[in-house]
């Protein structure tokens, strides 16, 4: 295989075909549903997967729920109603917040991340980041609790794997929610639930279990998230979504999806993965993304890490194969 800049390039039409053909199949054929329910984030991959079912089934056959909750980006919001508009999709926004609340409450959480960092208050804004400079240097995985004061100033404190645990329980009772009500209303008008994950996401574990990972199908798991964004372009998403930097979106604290997971700029993340998946040794990767065969081979390691991890993520899930 000849790995270069250009192996992620995709005939976004040809592509396009594939989708509907699987959504098609597996909602008339395996499922026997009426159509399709999407949740919309606001962000690109639920955006294209909203835009592939109206090309595929029509827009009288796709709903979109949004799904906020009180920390969520009220920007979130706006852009999904306004890219669902676009689509002239039917859609929905219900706040999940009495959701969330109860079954972990925003009190307990406002307790913990307060016995961590004594200045928090309830409302104060708060995320957790991973190191994002992977390829410059050798770094251990901690995570770091960042709370904003209401001067600006931030306090960080490194969280242990229990206190980890803790903060992301709360932030993965927030994406479950968001899948609770999308099959509530998938039951209740006989609709099929499809999921957003990329390739990206996939192979590395960036989804949660029973949450955005507990849809009945997958289409786009074997696009990278570099090819989501052709074929959104393709589609005409809306240019604020698509200009917008991907982010988790499960903190009162804006964080990006490079700052919370992957720790690798996106313009160079999906060509490593691609080499990494396709066995194209690092030096031969170095040469041709111009970076550092040490980088590379960290990028490697932390691949290896995260998928070997997430193993157990992934079994079970209805994909469209990858060609």
């Amino acid at each position: 295989m000849v790995f270069n800049r250009d192996v992620l390039k995709i005939d976004p039409a040809e592509q396009l075909e594939m989708l509907s053909e699987f959504i098609v199949e597996q909602l008339n054929a395996v499922f026997r549903r009426k159509g399709i329910v999407v949740g919309l984030s606001g962000g690109v991959d639920s955006a294209c997967m909203a835009a592939v079912a109206v090309h595929a089934l029509g827009k009288d056959k796709v709903v979109g729920l949004v799904l906020p909750e009180m920390e969520s980006n009220p920007i979130s919001s706006a852009y999904a109603i306004k890219h669902a508009e676009s689509l002239g999709m039917e859609y929905r926004k219900v706040d999940i917040t009495p959701t969330v609340d109860s079954v972990l409450s925003y009190k307990w959480r406002d307790e913990f991340v307060q016995k961590l960092v004594p200045e928090y208050e309830p409302g104060f804004r708060y995320n957790i980041t991973l190191p994002t400079d992977l390829l410059e240097r050798d770094s251990f995985s901690f995570y770091c609790l960042q709370v904003q004061l209401p001067d600006g100033e931030m306090v960080r404190k490194r969280l242990n794997p229990e206190e980890f645990r803790s903060i992301t329980a709360f932030a993965n009772i927030k994406i479950r929610s968001r899948m609770i009500h999308l099959y509530a209303e998938a039951d209740r008008r006989n609709l099929l639930v499809a999921g957003t994950t990329n390739r990206t996401e996939f192979l590395l574990g960036d989804f949660c279990k029973y949450g955005d990972g507990g849809t009945d199908i997958e289409p786009i798991t074997h696009l990278y998230k570099d090819q989501i964004y052709q074929i959104s372009r393709h589609l005409n998403v809306i240019p604020e979504i698509i200009d917008r930097q991907p982010s988790p979106d499960t903190f009162s604290l804006p964080v990006s999806d490079q700052e919370f997971f992957f720790r690798i700029p996106f313009e160079k993340l999906d060509h490593l993965l691609y080499a990494w998946e396709h066995g194209v040794p690092a030096g031969e990767a170095a040469r041709v993304l111009d970076t550092s065969e040490d980088a590379v081979k960290r990028a490697y390691k932390d691949f290896t890490t995260k998928h070997r991890a997430t193993a157990h993520l992934r079994e079970g899930i209805r994909t469209l194969k990858k060609p």
